[in-house]
């Protein structure tokens, strides 16, 4: 096997090269980190056209766009003849949530039906899907894959399609290789397996490494999926607490190496479902070489790596891998092909046994949707449509933020994610979110409650939002419903926290059917 090295043919890397960022969107992002470092201040005002274009020697346009992106983005307001000023929204009004702290004991996993019944209502497409795991579908270019496709397979050779078998198709999977040595990561071709999307990498890998009763780490809050694969493979979950910002506790996972046999941790470093938490790069350093002292396989679930806001890509845990011992699954169904269900897992030293029981299941992945992908990133446009899609995902979770700090209980803790499209909300104690869920559906808006996201449904007091649905202009009056629901909640317990005391009863009335 070879590694995949950038000696490979010009036209095919330059498919997969990186784009810089351009001028606008890095003045753009250094004055954002002056704000949040709070060196830019509420009220404080921007320098103007004229003077930021003769001080950083660039375009009075370069600076307009600059500004223009932080506007749509909420972080500052334009004053008629007066010029850009740091919007006072901008800074926090509600802190971030608590780091949950788990039970260390493992214990056996049942969420399927909770899962079922809540999400059930996430298909309507009358109900508003703030619950929805799925962004809206109007993002993705979908028309230019539509048109990849047929020319794909007119050019696809019969061979093909016995050789493309189990692994995937060739060039798809030189593709995500290369963008492998972009972000640094030594990853050989033949390591690469595409998928049924993200979930079948995922639960090849989970397979791959335990048998019936093994107990696995989880984070605490987790993705459902994750804990609805632990149940149907009868393994035991420890949840090892994670910190709404910045990911994993590794004291904590130390600890419950210390005390348990666990054969796998099933981890999300970057933008956490549903926290939305972000490992730093020493942290994700710091969790392989532990793993690895463990001799402890890590399953990397990182669909939502390309959608960050900030300067560049952050790096997967796989980069600091060099045991093997780190399988980063990912796919294109967050970021480009919705539906179209291509992932890929990159299993280091389990590569050949994932191979061989993918090949025992489903045997193989989809051509037509593997060569629409491979053709459109052959195309180009890959990255400037990235760069739109964080772009208009970023100026989402400003708006969903205020409309929360606004309309929310006043005690309501909510995560700042710097990617992906979920926020974490942690609402009063007493407030029971499945309730609210219930109560909201009953007004066709769908949440996510916090029930389903531990082994031991104990984050009954929050939700996960999504906010990756701009367009659809039932979005702010949604939020604002549900706001208006918790208030009622709290009220109705005597809390004190209401903001909309008077909120009409018929709010508050659940139906019979809730799914």
């Amino acid at each position: 096997m070879k590694i995949i090295k950038s000696t490979l043919t010009q036209s095919l890397f330059l498919t997969v090269q990186l784009s810089p960022m351009k001028r606008y969107e890095q003045y753009a992002q250094e004055i954002t980190d002056l704000i949040k470092a709070q060196t830019l201040r509420p009220g404080d005002r921007l320098p103007s056209v004229r003077q930021a274009s003769a001080h950083r020697k660039i375009s009075p346009s370069t600076v307009f766009e600059a500004y223009y992106l932080l506007e749509a983005r909420g972080l500052v307001q334009a004053r008629p003849r007066s010029g850009y000023y740091v919007n006072a929204l901008t800074q926090p009004t509600q802190a971030e949530p608590h780091t949950a702290l788990p039970s260390q004991q493992s214990t056996p996993v049942v969420i399927s039906d909770l899962v079922f019944e809540v999400l059930g209502s996430t298909r309507n497409l009358d109900v508003v899907p703030l619950g929805s795991a799925f962004p809206s579908p109007t993002l993705f270019p979908l028309d230019k894959l539509a048109r990849s496709l047929t020319p794909a397979m007119r050019k696809l050779a019969p061979s093909r399609m016995v050789e493309d078998l189990t692994l995937g198709n060739d060039r798809l999977r030189r593709q995500i290789g290369l963008r492998y040595v972009v972000e640094g990561a030594a990853v050989e071709v033949d390591e690469i397996v595409i998928t049924h999307g993200a979930m079948e990498a995922l639960n090849l890998c989970l397979q791959v490494v335990t048998q019936p009763g093994d107990v696995v780490a989880v984070e605490s809050p987790t993705f459902y999926s994750a804990l609805q694969a632990l149940e149907r493979l009868n393994l035991r979950a420890v949840e090892v607490a994670t910190h709404p910002r910045d990911g994993v506790d590794l004291d904590s996972l130390a600890e419950v190496l210390q005390r348990h046999p666990v054969k796998a941790c099933w981890f999300m470093p970057n933008f956490q479902n549903p926290l939305g938490s972000l490992m730093p790069d020493h942290r994700k350093q710091a969790l392989v070489e532990l793993l690895a002292t463990h001799e402890v396989p890590l399953i990397e679930d990182d669909v939502y790596g390309e959608l960050y806001f900030g300067l560049r890509r952050p790096l997967p845990a796989k980069v600091y891998d060099r045991h093997g011992l780190v399988m980063h699954c990912s796919s294109f169904s967050k970021c480009l092909a919705p539906g179209y269900r291509v992932g890929w897992v990159a299993a280091g030293r389990f590569a050949q046994q994932v191979q061989r029981l993918k090949l025992m299941t489903t045997l193989a992945t989809a051509i037509p949707s593997q060569l629409a992908i491979s053709d459109y990133l052959q195309r180009g446009g890959y990255e400037r449509h990235l760069r739109q899609l964080r772009q208009i995902l970023a100026t989402q979770q400003a708006l969903a933020l205020r409309l929360i700090a606004q309309h929310f209980p006043k005690s309501t803790r909510v995560t700042r994610p710097e990617g992906g499209y979920f926020l974490w909300l942690e609402l009063p104690p007493q407030v029971d979110t499945l309730q609210l869920h219930r109560l909201a559906l009953s007004q066709r808006i769908s949440l996510a409650p916090g029930h389903m996201f531990s082994a031991d449904q104990r984050f009954s007091h929050c939700l996960r939002l999504n906010y990756g649905h701009p367009g659809d202009d039932r979005f702010e009056e949604a939020l604002k419903t549900v706001g208006l629901l918790a208030c009622r909640l709290c009220e109705e317990t005597g809390l004190g926290d209401a903001r909309h005391p008077h909120l009409p009863p018929q709010y508050m009335s659940v139906p019979h059917t809730t799914t």
